[in-house]
């Protein structure tokens, strides 16, 4: 091979390795997230540790749903911010099942994440459902919640699974 061919063949090798890790970076983030919430996902290295931030924007989404419906604005495009925050809140409720799937495939102890995640998903359930009886505008995100209520439902099934199926850690003893 010649001297200017392989030079060119190292740079775009090179080119393709530095936009590498940028893609990848891009692949990670969820497009629910803000890039702040999506550097903590990453920065949380063990499946249990995201279950609770999973959780936690999960009700994040949920009040904001609730503070949009309750205060009126005439935004043309409401219907489309009122689905975007149902499905933004199945999203992370999603995450956080696929999290602790993962956690319980490694044999981590997902007791602890799975006491918060089952009391916050109860929650959510009881809001999504009371949102279904007497929400404001129900036609424009009716398929949404339904949903939304959906994933919540899933969610606590694959809890209560994970809860019979999770044991004990092993105690190690002194000798």
């Amino acid at each position: 091979m010649t001297l200017p061919r392989l030079s060119a063949l190292l740079c775009v090798a090179l080119a393709a390795a530095m936009l590498l890790p940028a893609a990848r970076a891009q692949e990670e983030k969820k497009d629910y997230l803000t890039d702040a919430e999506a550097d903590q996902i990453r920065d949380a290295r063990l499946p249990v540790d995201r279950i609770p931030l999973f959780v936690q924007f999960a009700s994040d989404r949920l009040k904001q749903f609730q503070y949009e419906l309750a205060h009126k604005h005439t935004e043309n495009r409401r219907s489309e911010l009122l689905n975007g925050i149902l499905n933004a809140y199945a999203g992370c409720v999603d995450d956080a099942t696929d999290q602790l799937d993962i956690a319980m495939e490694s044999q981590q102890d997902i007791r602890p994440a799975l006491k918060d995640f089952e009391s916050h998903a109860k929650t959510f359930l009881e809001t999504l459902q009371k949102i279904r009886k007497d929400g404001q505008e129900l036609d424009t995100y009716s398929d949404t919640l339904d949903d939304a209520i959906d994933a919540t439902h899933d969610a606590l099934t694959d809890l209560a699974k994970a809860g019979k199926q999770s044991s004990q850690p092993p105690v190690r003893r002194k000798p």
